[in-house]
């Protein structure tokens, strides 16, 4: 009889077990269906891309898609909407960018560059001076000051092409973007020309945040972006001429901070509503395109999520809360901002969902989180396999919500195919245009499908 009771209880649990997993598919199903056949992210892009534009930190633009967002988030009804006050930076890039190679008197060849986020500008005239070319600091500090004092520092180290992950392509190039203007200005360099982050061979240039750490004001340099092929040019040339000439004019300008705004709105869960999860992008982006895959994308999935249980009628056990930060590009206030804000209030985040890597296929997921927090995420992985989202892998998250960060909340960000990504980051090409509606519909889904899950099972 014990065995039999035993036995009983044991069928009594798998068939519960299948009855939960039937469920969660229907749902996901659910959730899939309608991001495919009646999604807003499209339009809700197209009217960010098309209607307010690029969206830098301390812009009129930014200021616009933060009201954008607090209407459109409003309209879904939520139980909460709110704007959460941030100071940013503000830097405008000014006129169009000029440079030139020159060879001789007379002959000169056009290159297209952008100046970098947070650069000063030229003198008014524009800045003349010869080229010294380098891979890495440490290649740059070999040369020395009396190599390099008077000079455009070139640093021209490509994007690894052989890496499948691009994101890892990236982390190994982009210290020249980021750091190379200081580092060369110590030696007495003139200005940094520094090689566009990108593993494709084309003509735009794409800007970036760079810093100049501790340097004195009147040590700074200029610092501009080469495109690729302007910089395959300039390193062939000078592989011909070591003597010749660089010219470079860009009017940037660096003001002081001024108030800005995350844009956060949330469903208040039901059985647990002081649990929270967390899902969001970047409402900030670069100037020169219209921010649509970084991170107009991002936002609006993360939007999505909420509309998608709105309107499928789904009341969450725990409350699910998007942010639309402000600042990731040139200064992460928006996150860090945030995060003190959470911390604050005393609130318990147990997941943070991040989408900033592109509107392209969703391949799965990418989690900071403890081995056995990793593993009941694993137990998820087959309801993403019919939808070609199931890789599931450990590492970092995103950079908004890095602030939240503490051992115990699970961190996690949107893994999309990122082959195309680096063709438009930070470049001019990042507009509507380059978004497929269905990849970005289908993000938007397993994101969403990824929060019901954390939501029905918590960590």
């Amino acid at each position: 009889m014990k065995n039999l009771v035993l036995l009983l209880f044991f069928v009594g649990l798998n068939t519960f077990a299948q009855a939960q997993e039937a469920i969660h598919k229907e749902k996901i199903q659910a959730i899939y269906q309608q991001a495919l056949t009646q999604g807003k992210a499209y339009r809700w892009l197209d009217h960010l891309s098309n209607n307010i534009g690029g969206r830098l930190s301390g812009s009129l633009n930014a200021e616009r898609a933060v009201q954008w967002g607090k209407d459109e988030l409003s309209n879904l009804s939520l139980d909460r909407v709110f704007l959460q006050p941030v100071m940013v930076p503000k830097w405008v890039r000014g006129t169009f960018e000029y440079a030139s190679i020159i060879t001789g008197p007379g002959r000169s060849m056009n290159v297209p560059v952008c100046s970098l986020g947070g650069s000063i500008a030229t003198p008014s005239a524009g800045l003349l001076a010869q080229v010294v070319e380098v891979k890495d600091f440490e290649e740059l500090e070999a040369l020395g000051a009396e190599k390099v004092k008077g000079k455009f520092v070139f640093y021209n180290r490509a994007m690894p092409a052989g890496l499948i992950n691009t994101f890892e392509a990236y982390s190994k190039s982009v210290d020249q973007r980021s750091r190379g203007a200081a580092v060369a200005a110590r030696l007495g360099a003139v200005g940094v020309i520094v090689r566009s982050m990108n593993l494709r061979l084309d003509d735009y240039p794409h800007t970036g945040a760079m810093n100049y750490g501790d340097l004195p004001n009147k040590l700074r340099i200029p610092a501009a972006a080469i495109s690729t092929n302007g910089a395959q040019l300039l390193s062939s040339m000078l592989s011909l001429n070591k003597n010749l000439d660089f010219y470079l004019k860009q009017d940037c300008k660096n003001f002081p901070d001024v108030p800005s705004h995350n844009v956060v709105g949330e469903i208040k869960g039901s059985e647990f509503p002081n649990q929270i999860i967390v899902v969001g992008g970047h409402l900030d982006s670069w100037d020169l395109g219209d921010g649509a895959h970084d991170d107009g994308a991002g936002i609006v999935q993360s939007m999505e999520v909420l509309r998608l249980f709105k309107t499928l009628n789904y009341k969450p056990k725990r409350t699910i809360r998007v942010v639309l930060y402000m600042n990731e590009e040139n200064g992460l206030r928006g996150g860090n901002a945030y995060a003190k804000f959470a911390k604050s209030n005393k609130e318990n985040h147990i997941f943070a969902l991040e989408s900033d890597a592109g509107g392209f296929s969703p391949r799965g997921f990418i989690f900071e989180a403890s081995k056995a927090q990793f593993n009941q995420i694993l137990s998820w992985k087959t309801y993403f396999e019919p939808y070609l989202a199931s890789n599931f892998q450990l590492g970092g998250s995103g950079a908004d919500i890095g602030p939240l960060r503490n051992g115990k909340t699970v961190l996690s960000g949107l893994r999309p195919d990122s082959q195309r990504y680096f063709d438009y980051h930070h470049a001019a090409n990042d507009t509507f245009d380059a978004i497929n509606k269905r990849e970005l519909e289908l993000g938007a889904a397993a994101m969403a499908s990824l929060v019901y899950l954390v939501d029905q099972y918590g960590f």
